[in-house]
Formats: structure tokens, C-alpha cells, sequence
């Protein structure tokens, strides 16, 4: 996750030009407690609430999102970097995630029966109380919603501790809740560092913790959570496979590949990140992948024309540059870009590596910025080694006939496997991975499960 923090302020700072944006004093120790207090002290009274009650503060809440959206993407934008028809996209999505649970949760948290030889039983889902939700940056919405609806459609309370670098867009969320007439308490977002965040864990009125971020932030919370005996859910990135067989749509598949990895500037966890394409139509598909390279553009994230926008920060796109510099150092062929544009901001070149091997890091690795790699296979088989040879296991993509890609993915080591078409978000499919992806899933009826306890009642026979 990343930090922009300095002192005592955290900063918002416009990639596309460097330029502060604005600054936020971190939460003081007094304030925290407070707000650890009051959020403890809502949970009592939000756990009654009905599911129509919290139904209608969400469903307002949705509504004044896509009212706010332009102002909303230009927000995320600005402190992103991403383009604005993706922030106007995730926008609309958060929106969606406010409405699902609001239709949806009651049937999700029904009681369910159960027969037993002891005669009837039932399952009844209660809410545990006050979640700590720990954000990334590069969906600053879409992250916040995609645990903070179910959750607080399931009667729970949340403190919101968000990266650094998106402050606005994080208060923007707790704004919108008390517009939509949430209780004082229910979702309070903090300004805090990273460091400080072992210290709310440590705290016994945390009852749960949901983060997605870096797989050293993901084992720090996880020992944090363990010592506390407290729920966790990590999502943590991914080094996802996109494969493409020779009897895949090549056009199309060319076209996902290409987009989808410089979708956010290549900034998305479930990423096309290594493309692995069977030999027999590798010359065919990197010379159009080729073609739409030499087309993209560059530039500002508010101009509609631009395909690629600048990375989050400096320390982004240095990490980023360095991890191809080492990639080319260890024998990979450098086919396009590789460089930072000259111009200010935090802009790279689009850039396509092969020759990638195992003794590699960029193998082992997520590269987390706009970078392509490419690797060939004689068949199914290899793919599917290739595919599974990482240590992390979040999404997969397979273009190839449905059966052909069925039967692959359901050998494929990994949480999420779209055929045919790019790995998206929908509220209503559970999205989490395995490996050193994390644990857990989001989304669905699976999401909201995650924070509640499913308890049973035994009822004896007459």
C-alpha cells in the first residue's frame, strides 16, 4: 500500500504533475479513541436496526454517488491518476454494490434450516462488530464498497484506514453515508500511517479486519490478527495468467490482452500480467499486439483520447522502471518502451518484455504498473504449469473453445477463472484468491458471510 504521509499530515498529490492537492492532519490517539467508542456504541444499536432500515440509508447513499459521479471520478482522478472514463466506470460500479446488498442481504442472512437426527435446527447470522477495512488506492470506491456494503447491510460497524495517497476520496465515502442518514459511529473513516495500524488491531473492540493490499502488508495483518484471535480476510495481488490457444478468437483475444493489461495503467490486481500463448500462433498474435502498441497514447487522465495515464506516484513508477531494468539485466528482451516519458509527472512507457525465464525475478514478481509479459507454449499442458508456476493465484484469464477451457481452468491454481472474456467485477460473484493471494472472499453471498457468526439453534424433538 502506498505512503504519502509526512509529519503529522498526509498528503494528496496529483500524479499527472506532482502537484499537492491538499493535506489532512493523521487522526490523534484522542480522536481515535473516540471513534473506536462511538463505533463500538453504534454496533449495540445498528445490529437491531432492520434490514429495511439500513436498506434505505445504502440505497440513498447510491443514488447520491451517481449524483455526485462526475465530481467523484474527477477526485479519483486527480489523485489516482487513472483515467476519467475508468473513474466514471468505478464510480457507477460502487453504486451497484450499495443497491445489491440492499436488495440482497436479507435473503443472504436468512435463517437457514437444518435437518438433524436431534430433530430441527436452524442457522441464524449475526453480526460480529466493528470491522477494520484496510483500502488500496487504485479502486478507491470500488475497494472501500466491495466490503464496506455487505457489511453494513449485515448489521455491522466499520473504522475505514484507507492508503494514503487517496484521503479525499476516502472521506468522500463517509461523507456520502451521513448524507444518506447513516448513524453517527457506523462508518467513520481515519487518517492514518501505516504504522499505526498494529495498535487498532491490538484493540478488542476491532472484531475483524478486511485488507487488500501487498503480500508483506497481508502477513503483518495476519500475525496481528492471529495474536488477537481475530477474523481476517487478505486479498494481495496476483501475477495473473491470460492464456490464449490456437483455437481462441485471436483478434479479440489480442485486444482483451493488450487493454486489459494497460486498463488503470496496468494497476489492477487481477490483471492479464503474464500473457502465455500457444507457439503455433505467437508470431500472429505479438505482431497485432505490436500494432495496438504503436498506437497507444499517453497522457493526461482527463482527456478522453489518452489510453495510458501516468502511475499513483514518483515512487510508483521508479519501482515499477526498476523492475524492468532488472528484468532486462537478467536476460529478458526489451520489445517495447521500458522507459519513463520525459514530462512531468509519473509516466511510463507502455512495455512488453519477453524472454522472460523462471531464474527471473519479473517471473516470481508482480509488476504493478503498465507491463506486458509475454511467454509461448507447445500446448495445454505447458500452459497450465506455466500458469501455475507463481506463488500467487488471484485471477486467470482463458480464450479458447468452452470445453477446451474449461477443462483447463479447472486445473488451474486460483480463485477466479474467466473464459473468453476479461476477469471484471460483479457484486454478484465472490472475488478472492488462494496462494499467496490471500484468503477469503468478497462480493456475493460468500462476502457477506465472511464477518458473521453462524450460529445454531437446536430445537429437541416433542
Amino acid at each position: 500500500m502506498e505512503t504519502t504521509e509526512k509529519r503529522n499530515t498526509i498528503k494528496s498529490i496529483n500524479p499527472a504533475t506532482n502537484v499537492l492537492l491538499k493535506e489532512f492532519e493523521i487522526t490523534s490517539p484522542e480522536k481515535l479513541e473516540d471513534i473506536l467508542a462511538k463505533a463500538d456504541k453504534a454496533f449495540k444499536t445498528w445490529k437491531n436496526t432492520s434490514f429495511e432500515d439500513r436498506a434505505v440509508i445504502l440505497k440513498k447513499a447510491a443514488e447520491l454517488i451517481l449524483d455526485k459521479k462526475q465530481f467523484l471520478a474527477e477526485l479519483a482522478t486527480l489523485e489516482v491518476g487513472k483515467k476519467i472514463s475508468e473513474s466514471i466506470g468505478e464510480v457507477e460500479l460502487a453504486a451497484k454494490f450499495y443497491n445489491y446488498y440492499a436488495e440482497h442481504a436479507v435473503d443472504f442472512l436468512a435463517d437457514k434450516p437444518v435437518k438433524t437426527p436431534l430433530g430441527d435446527a436452524f442457522l441464524s447470522y449475526d453480526p460480529i462488530g466493528t470491522l477494520l477495512s484496510i483500502q488500496p488506492w487504485n479502486f478507491p470506491y470500488y475497494q472501500v464498497l466491495r466490503v464496506g456494503a455487505p457489511q453494513l447491510m449485515a448489521g455491522n460497524t466499520m473504522i475505514l484506514k484507507h492508503a494514503s495517497n487517496v484521503p479525499q476520496c476516502a472521506q468522500a465515502m463517509e461523507d456520502i453515508l451521513q448524507e444518506a442518514g447513516l448513524p453517527d459511529g457506523v462508518f467513520t473513516n481515519v487518517f492514518l500511517p501505516g504504522n499505526k495500524v498494529g495498535e487498532l488491531m491490538d484493540d478488542p473492540r476491532i472484531k475483524g479486519v478486511m485488507l487488500t493490499g501487498s503480500e508483506k502488508a497481508g502477513a503483518s495483518i495476519a500475525i496481528a490478527a492471529s495474536k488477537n484471535i481475530k477474523k481476517a480476510t487478505l486479498e494481495l495481488g496476483g501475477s495473473d495468467p491470460f492464456i490464449v490457444l490456437d483455437d481462441a478468437d485471436l483478434d479479440k483475444a489480442v485486444q482483451m490482452a493488450v487493454y486489459g493489461r494497460m486498463y488503470n495503467s496496468g494497476r489492477a490486481c487481477a490483471s492479464p500480467k503474464r500473457i502465455i500463448v500457444q507457439e503455433n500462433i505467437a508470431d500472429a498474435f505479438l505482431a497485432k499486439a505490436l500494432s495496438i502498441f504503436d498506437k497507444l497514447k499517453v497522457g493526461d487522465p482527463m482527456d478522453p483520447s489518452t489510453d495510458v495515464a501516468p502511475l499513483s506516484s514518483e515512487s510508483a513508477v521508479i519501482e515499477v522502471l526498476e523492475q524492468v531494468d532488472k528484468a532486462v539485466e537478467e536476460s529478458a528482451t526489451l520489445v517495447r518502451g521500458g522507459h519513463r516519458i520525459d514530462r512531468e509527472g509519473a509516466y511510463m512507457e507502455p512495455t512488453l518484455l519477453t524472454n522472460i525465464t523462471e531464474n527471473m525475478l519479473a517471473f516470481k514478481e508482480e509488476i504493478f504498473g503498465p507491463v506486458f509479459m509475454f511467454y509461448t507454449v507447445k500446448n495445454d499442458q505447458e500452459a497450465i504449469d506455466l500458469a501455475n508456476a507463481t506463488d500467487f493465484g488471484l485471477g486467470c484469464t482463458i480464450y479458447a473453445s468452452q470445453d477446451r477451457a474449461v477443462k483447463i481452468g479447472r486445473q488451474i491454481d486460483s480463485g477466479i477463472i474467466y473464459i473468453n472474456q476479461l476477469t471484471t467485477a460483479t457484486p454478484e460473484l465472490p472475488y478472492g484468491g488462494t496462494k499467496n493471494s490471500g484468503y477469503g472472499r468478497e462480493q456475493s453471498e460468500e462476502g457477506i458471510h465472511e464477518f458473521m457468526n453462524a450460529k445454531i439453534m437446536a430445537i429437541a424433538k416433542n
